[in-house]
């Protein structure tokens, strides 16, 4: 059962499908009710709109079935690529210069195609309005590919850089509906959000066209940021909900003040790190951002929520954000060195942050028990 006694579930259906949403008795200030604001109250899909009929070809049926297999592949790929360019097995692309490939394929490559799925399935289910689908889905797909593609070809830089400078404004055409006319107008947040990833890339390749030396710093720490800021919105709007639903009794407590001065912190530590990358105001801003985290998940904790699989790899995947934040504070006033703390941030938090997230989206939307495999 998703819904336990304490709760009360209304039915609608929207384009075919079940939806229900729980609408809890608890006291709403110690629930989601500051949350709605920014994070509005997710929908629980008991049956999917993503399936293919039997026998049918599913690949482009929603946004997540291409990008999260996508992200997947290229996950496995990029690593062992760039293994074999440490180990001097493989000759480096020449247009991205020394790490910059490495990490301009974790941001732009990887977490790109996670958020690109996740936004495709979940503003459809947010808003009941549809997202691209079939040929359009695929086409998005294509775009993203051969901006992977690229670099490692004897192309003029211009035809390199547009497939990933354009990849963020088409994914934004395709999501402009639910997103902008949906009801909820907190989810316009996640278009200034696209605007901005589409800025980093182009100060990526500026740098790596040689107009602007130096850009590519600012362009990924750009991305690594607005990255974070996606992932404490998400966050922020499905772990309470995901550990009222799985814990019995639970209480996930938000507080308004904290919510507030999270997404203050987040988007003054983006500006900050445009302005100053790896500089001073940055790294107190981080260390600050840090402890705001943990007393957000302070309030969401509960320790049977480890006895949970699919919901205590978000717990890892936030704590490893809060300690992620915690390092690189640390290492931009040159307490510890940096990588560390990056891979902190993106392997550590963006990694398991989305691998749990890809876990549940794909289990919600194929009408699959909502556990982890033994």
């Amino acid at each position: 059962m998703i819904c336990r006694t304490r709760h009360k579930d209304t039915r609608c259906r929207q384009g075919g499908l079940i939806v229900v949403k729980v609408v809890s008795r608890t006291p709403r200030k110690l629930l989601l009710e500051p949350l709605q604001a920014i994070c509005p109250m997710p929908e629980i899909r008991l049956s999917a709109d993503s399936a293919a009929p039997p026998g049918g070809f599913s690949l482009f049926a929603l946004g997540f079935r291409p990008f999260f297999l996508a992200a997947g592949i290229l996950a496995v790929l990029s690593i062992a690529a760039w293994l074999a360019v440490l180990w001097g097995a493989l000759t480096p692309q020449s247009y991205f210069a020394g790490t910059t490939w490495h990490a301009h394929e974790m941001l732009f490559g990887y977490f790109s195609a996670v958020m690109a799925g996740f936004l495709l399935t979940a503003a459809r289910n947010w808003t009941g309005m549809s997202t691209p689908t079939g040929a359009v889905l695929a086409a998005l797909l294509l775009v993203w590919i051969a901006a992977r593609i690229a670099p490692w070809l004897p192309l003029p830089g211009a035809l390199i850089a547009l497939p990933d400078i354009a990849f963020f404004p088409l994914l934004l055409v395709g999501l402009w509906r639910p997103l902008w006319h949906g009801s909820n107008k907190a989810n316009r947040n996640f278009i200034a959000l696209l605007v901005g990833m589409t800025v980093a890339a182009v100060l990526v390749h500026l740098d790596a066209a040689g107009l602007a030396p130096g850009a590519a710093v600012r362009g990924d720490r750009l991305m690594l940021d607005l990255a974070l800021l996606t992932l404490l919105i998400v966050a922020g709007r499905v772990m309470p909900f995901f550990t009222e639903r799985a814990v019995a009794g639970s209480s996930p407590v938000v507080q308004p003040w904290v919510e507030r001065l999270t997404f203050t912190l987040a988007t003054a530590l983006a500006l900050a790190d445009l302005a100053w990358p790896n500089g001073a105001p940055g790294s107190v801003l981080a260390i600050a951002l840090a402890a705001v985290q943990l007393a957000r998940l302070a309030g969401w904790h509960d320790h049977r929520a480890w006895n949970e699989p699919m919901l205590a790899v978000l717990y890892a995947g936030y704590c490893w954000l809060v300690g992620g934040l915690l390092l690189d504070g640390l290492a931009g006033l040159g307490v510890l060195p940096r990588p560390a703390a990056l891979h902190a941030l993106t392997a550590g938090a963006i990694g398991v942050l989305t691998l749990g997230m890809m876990a549940r989206v794909t289990l919600g939307h194929t009408g699959r028990v909502m556990q982890a495999s033994r």
